[in-house]
Parts: structure tokens; C-alpha cells; sequence
């Protein structure tokens, strides 16, 4: 089991526009694209870093989605942190093993519960 690199960041905003002026203007990254997933009820906006990864902006379509639930509670601020993963189910299970609340077992990623690491999700996928 092992973390073998870092994939990208998630940063929760109260505003889209204002967050993609923030990372675009202000710090001088590249807008890459913007989406809308409403199955997970956000916005985003997509920022690709030079060494690689990305930073990854999103705002909530509704106070009851996730993101809107955590700003409504943290407001903005870091929101996930997602990592490659060598062996996604043997870190799975050692995590577990550990003391970790895991969130969607068995699927292509799995997401450590903030409550286990500190008030930020981690989300752990297989290394592509």
C-alpha cells in the first residue's frame, strides 16, 4: 500500500465567477474549462499546473449538495486532496485497518471521510 503521487486539489467557493477571477487573475493560472456536474450538485472550473496535477474550483447548485453542506459548515476553503494510489484496494484496506471511515469502496475511487483525516477529503485512485 502506498501514496504514490498527488493528482489534484479541491478547492469549495462560495461564488464561480469570483473563485475563477481569484485563481485566474489574481495567482495567474489558466482557465483549462468550466463543467457543471449535477449529479454531484457543483460547478467547476478546471486550472492544470505546469508540473502537472490540477487545481480544481467548485461552487454548489444548491445548499444541499456536499460542497453546499461544507461551505454552509467551513466555509471556503481546501475542500479535497486526491492522491494515486499503487494498490487502490490494498490501501483500501490498510486505511481501514487503521482507523479510516471510507466513502464508495469498490468503485474506481474511494473517498477517506474528513472525520479521519482532519476535516479534508481524500479521494485515492489507482495510479493511471
Amino acid at each position: 500500500m502506498a501514496i504514490t503521487g498527488y493528482d489534484h486539489l479541491v478547492v469549495r467557493v462560495n461564488d464561480i465567477d469570483q473563485g475563477i477571477s481569484t485563481y485566474r487573475d489574481t495567482l495567474g493560472l489558466e482557465l483549462d474549462r468550466t463543467d457543471e456536474n449535477e449529479q454531484l450538485g457543483i460547478k467547476q472550473a478546471f486550472f492544470n499546473l505546469p508540473n502537472g496535477g490540477f487545481i480544481e474550483i467548485v461552487s454548489p447548485l444548491s445548499e444541499e449538495s456536499a460542497v453546499g453542506k461544507a461551505l454552509a459548515g467551513r466555509g471556503e476553503g481546501m475542500h479535497t486532496i486526491a492522491f494515486e494510489v499503487d494498490d487502490l484496494d490494498a490501501t483500501c484496506a490498510a486505511m481501514k485497518e487503521g482507523g479510516a471511515q471510507l466513502i464508495g469502496e469498490g468503485g474506481p475511487q474511494v473517498f477517506v471521510h474528513p472525520k479521519s483525516t482532519n476535516g479534508i477529503l481524500l479521494q485515492l485512485s489507482a495510479k493511471r
